[in-house]
């Protein structure tokens, strides 16, 4: 193939639009190259989401809003090196300084990443995520004292620290207002689902709802701190939201309406795990024989289901018999 054939196709790849892509999670499958990512979305004026590959062919996606007063980041990325790169990306759509995040997931693959953000930002958390986020940071404390010291066994260096961001304060409400300075965000809460402490972003005059791992766009449900029947009920508290763009925390950002056909299906998805791992606890299997003959009718080709169906099979028996934290 010629070097301009090359060029071609790579301009042909850019320009799909989203909603001409297949339906899926995995990039390759909607026509993109991972050396595209990451990628800025503009969603709006003054909004913008923001694509990375966290591992091949698996995204994390954040949203950042321009005001005149600063920037608002919605989640940031798995490590220092790619929450940095986001920065850097930021940085090339303006200079305003980045002024509040909020902690939409407290899961390391959103988080990792946040003691590279500016100092003096104000977080916004719910209580659960900063109290997970406390548990976090004293683990990694615990875990770099033994590799200290297995180090200094081996005649070693020492390793660097995991450094594990904790937001001073938590939300004391369910809704929390922002004024950027032009736009205004409003942090809202509608009930527990990835994790608990699951915090959406809503930018009423654009209609756009950033839900974090609320929302995985053809993905597997990730239920491994998840409220299986909380989350899918939290789902509907999201789609009475009217002519609403909704921007998943992993998959892919899509159009409007394409975004709450996936939502609803993403629903579907949920309800149709539990229902049959409800089937499965009835007919008395431990949950490594219910995954093996689990049916998960088309929900068997989502993205990463090899890895997340036994995760989720225990948790929907955690809730099952009660044992829920």
């Amino acid at each position: 193939m010629t070097p301009r054939l090359l060029r071609l196709l790579a301009a042909c790849l850019v320009a799909v639009p989203l909603a001409a892509q297949p339906r899926t999670a995995d990039p390759i499958a909607r026509g993109l190259r991972l050396d595209q990512f990451p990628r800025v979305i503009k969603l709006a004026d003054r909004v913008y989401g923001y694509e990375e590959i966290r591992q091949p062919g698996f995204t994390t996606v954040s949203l950042f809003v321009v005001g005149d007063r600063g920037v608002l980041v919605a989640d940031g990325q798995g490590s220092p090196a790619a929450t940095q790169r986001m920065v850097e990306e930021i940085r090339k759509v303006t200079a305003t300084p980045i002024r509040w995040y909020v902690v939409g997931s407290d899961h390391g693959d959103h988080t990792a990443g946040n003691a590279v953000l500016p100092a003096g930002i104000t977080y916004i958390v719910h209580p659960t995520s900063r109290a997970q986020l406390v548990r976090d940071s004293a683990s990694a404390a615990a875990a770099h004292a033994r590799a200290v010291a297995d180090a200094a066994a081996r005649g070693g260096p020492p390793p660097e620290p995991r450094r594990v961001v904790v937001p001073p304060v938590a939300m004391t409400n369910d809704r929390e207002r922002i004024d950027l300075g032009g736009i205004v965000a409003d942090v809202l809460f509608l009930g527990r689902a990835h994790t608990g402490g699951d915090l959406m972003l809503h930018l009423p005059r654009e209609r756009i709802l950033f839900m974090s791992e609320a929302f995985l766009n053809r993905v597997f449900p990730a239920m491994r701190s998840a409220y299986p029947s909380e989350w899918a009920a939290m789902i509907d508290r999201a789609l009475a939201m009217e002519d609403t763009r909704f921007v998943p925390g992993h998959g892919f950002i899509e159009e409007k309406a394409t975004s709450r056909e996936e939502l609803v299906e993403f629903q579907r998805a949920l309800r149709a795990v539990i229902a049959e791992v409800k089937r499965l606890h009835a007919m008395g299997l431990p949950a490594e024989e219910a995954a093996k003959v689990a049916q998960w009718g088309a929900y068997r080709e989502w993205f990463l289901r090899d890895q997340q169906a036994i995760v989720a099979i225990r948790k929907v028996y955690e809730e099952i018999e009660g044992r829920l934290r």
